[in-house]
């Protein structure tokens, strides 16, 4: 099983650090995970190009698509690579800058409260068994830690803003992880 240590970086994750983070409101109870889908560039996978998003180090004459991005400080907790790497960029105690202008219930700054979780995908292709199996993992081992309450898409939270993890995501496969939907 993935544990964190008492900082929130999982024991078992490559780390890799991303300077886009900083820190929770105090007081502020981790409760949800968000499950996100990136590909860099678009629906093509492999490349080192999301941890160079997320660590500033992104070169936007490397590919058209990347002019347009590259200027954005994002990052998530966590990424999940297609053959199952997991990668963290941010301790779990820390508020990553992965969901944008979102809202849960009847709260905003989704971020404040969430962990977020890339997958490394696109709306158009399925995701990889290896994915949903260190997917489903991951999401055990941060309940061990953190009341997580909920398991939600960036869709979710975002609506009519973003579409991740998309149509290809299969929510049955997370079994009895509670989407919180």
């Amino acid at each position: 099983m993935i544990v964190a240590d008492s900082d929130g970086w999982m024991r078992g994750a490559r780390r890799i650090d991303s300077p886009n983070h900083d820190a929770r409101p105090a007081g502020t109870t981790i409760s949800m995970v968000v499950v996100h889908a990136i590909s860099l560039p678009p629906a093509q996978f492999g490349s080192g190009d999301i941890a160079r998003l997320f660590t500033n180090t992104l070169d936007p004459d490397a590919h058209p698509y990347f002019a347009q991005i590259f200027a954005q400080r994002v990052s998530a907790h966590f990424l999940i690579r297609r053959d199952g790497e997991l990668i963290q960029f941010v301790a779990c105690e820390q508020r990553a800058w992965h969901a944008g202008v979102s809202s849960w219930e009847g709260r905003e700054r989704c971020n404040d409260f969430s962990i977020g979780i890339e997958l490394e995908g696109c709306d158009d292709i399925p995701f990889e068994e290896a994915q949903y199996r260190r997917l489903i993992e991951l999401t055990t081992g941060l309940r061990e830690c953190y009341p997580i309450a909920a398991v939600v898409g960036h869709s979710d939270i975002s609506p009519g803003r973003k579409s991740d993890p998309g149509p290809c995501f299969d929510w049955s496969r997370m079994g009895e992880i509670n989407r919180g939907v």
